[in-house]
């Protein structure tokens, strides 16, 4: 379009405050703005929503309250990052300038529109859900939520249906375990799926979730890297049993008192050293994702080392390895990764 179109298109996001007194949403976004970044002058009442069995607490906000009872303070933020997607990009702008009208350049200065593409859904993702699609969008890639369609899902609805389809995989696997062992492994390996599946993609990709690809335990998933994780404990506990000297403490004992030196000097593969130094990369790789504003960068990297670990593993018999400083060795080096893994895994917000 030309930039007058554009203009015309874009004329009525610059109003604040309709004649008629109405606060428009760009104008109702500059007050939460405000109310963000501490310079309101107003607050919110609040009600506790949910108390979680660590002792925290959720708050929700009230249209009335007393401030006496229970009443945090929320909101005076020294960096905010409004997450909506990218087509809210120029409202967002509209924000920003309004905090600039106001004197406020600084504040400007530390607020970011962390933009995202759509999310959408696989065509196979809403049959699952039960969403009736005519013949043209079931041939589509993606299927686009729209309201005005009525065609969407509620977050609730997409968690218990991933949660159903974790439970029949858990089920398949341990049979053995009770109901609510199985419930409770199942729910986290969903959320962590769901999490990871988000997170995964570069925030200019559009998002087609799908219920089979998420929670695959192959390729690049949430439950793949989890299991990475779970293997390792594997190991640890079989040579563990095997030896009970021989456990995570211990390893790193050994590395500190120079007991595995000797192996060391006669030297080691270089693709161990590789790993060694894939695993150490973690901290580059979140300042990384940081300054670029990409979640992703974290979610790839962690892949690409529990894939390394995985070839690993399957490579190196750590269990019946005869020579016990080489066993160290390895032992040390599954440490490592476990720990990075298990690291970004938490970083991500992802349970093991």
């Amino acid at each position: 379009a030309e930039p007058e179109d554009t203009d015309q298109e874009h004329e009525e996001d610059k109003i604040i405050v309709r004649s008629n007194g109405t606060v428009t949403y760009v104008g109702k976004d500059i007050a939460y703005q405000l109310w963000k970044l501490g310079l309101l002058g107003m607050d919110f009442f609040y009600h506790p929503f949910h108390r979680y069995a660590s002792g925290h607490t959720a708050y929700m906000t009230n249209a009335e309250g007393n401030r006496e009872i229970e009443n945090p303070s929320f909101g005076g933020g020294s960096e905010v990052y409004n997450v909506i997607d990218s087509r809210q990009s120029y409202l967002q702008n509209i924000v920003i300038a309004g905090l600039r009208a106001l004197g406020f350049n600084e504040q400007a200065d530390r607020s970011t529109h962390f933009s995202y593409e759509m999310v959408a859904l696989s065509p196979r993702c809403c049959e699952d859900l039960g969403i009736q699609l005519s013949d043209e969008d079931k041939q589509r890639p993606y299927v686009e939520v729209s309201g005005r369609k009525g065609l969407g899902v509620k977050a609730d609805d997409l968690m218990d249906t991933l949660i159903e389809k974790s439970l029949q995989e858990v089920a398949s696997r341990h049979a053995e375990l009770g109901d609510d062992e199985k419930r409770q492994i199942a729910t986290t390996i969903a959320i962590s799926a769901l999490r990871y599946f988000l997170l995964k993609y570069t925030r200019n990709s559009v998002i087609a979730f799908d219920f089979k690809e998420a929670l695959s335990f192959e390729g690049e998933t949430g439950p793949y890297v989890q299991y990475a994780v779970v293997r390792a404990n594997n190991i640890f506990r079989k040579v563990h049993e095997d030896d009970p000297t021989c456990n995570p403490s211990a390893i790193s004992q050994a590395i500190d008192d120079g007991s595995v030196d000797s192996f060391l000097g006669k030297g080691v593969e270089d693709e161990l050293w590789k790993l060694i130094y894939l695993a150490s990369q973690l901290e580059t790789n979140v300042s990384l994702s940081i300054q670029m504003a990409e979640p992703a960068t974290i979610t790839k990297y962690l892949f690409s080392l529990a894939q390394a670990f995985n070839n690993f593993y399957h490579k190196h018999r750590i269990l019946i390895e005869p020579d016990p400083l080489r066993k160290r060795f390895l032992l040390a080096l599954t440490q490592i990764i476990h720990e990075r893994l298990h690291q970004g895994l938490q970083l991500l917000g992802i349970q093991v």
